[in-house]
């Protein structure tokens, strides 16, 4: 009787070896290096962006005070921002409170310039800490956006001074 034999394969490698797992994680290591500094502009740039938001809506409530000529007890509705800390915003170099309310602004001329003026403080990016946002106003009525933050954060329809 004849015994039949099996050819037995060769053992297969299963798995990764050592320098391939280095390679992957050079690679992500390269990748994140690239990737966490465009992060961190795109969330700084936002946070100026916001900020503009956040302070250009109380343009509408300001110029209703002027045409009304109630700026003794005008209430512009600030409400209070994490981006911008404690008595960070003033309207024509009169401190707004934190709750927005019944400023006293009848120090300002209605004919004249005036400036809203924000400073970022608190939870913005390192690079922002204490830029300011200002929107000013002309005579005529015509309102302007600059900042002093970084011409890459600035954002479109503000302009970088």
């Amino acid at each position: 009787m004849q015994t039949l034999t099996r050819n037995q394969p060769a053992a297969t490698q299963s798995g990764f070896t050592l320098i391939e797992l280095m390679i992957v994680v050079a690679i992500i290591g390269v990748l994140a290096a690239i990737a966490i500094p465009q992060y961190q502009n795109h969330v700084a740039r936002s946070q100026v962006s916001r900020v503009m938001a956040e302070t250009g809506q109380l343009r509408t409530t300001i110029e209703i005070c002027l045409m009304e000529n109630s700026l003794a007890s005008c209430d512009i509705g600030y409400t209070q921002s994490n981006l911008l800390g404690a008595d960070s915003m003033t309207f024509g170099g009169v401190t707004v409170a934190e709750d927005g309310s019944a400023t006293d602004l009848s120090s300002l001329t209605v004919g004249g310039e005036l400036s809203l003026v924000a400073t970022m403080s608190g939870e913005v990016a390192a690079s922002l800490a204490g830029k300011t946002l200002t929107w000013t106003r002309t005579a005529s009525g015509s309102w302007s956006c600059s900042t002093d933050s970084d011409a890459k954060y600035t954002p479109s329809g503000c302009s970088n001074t």
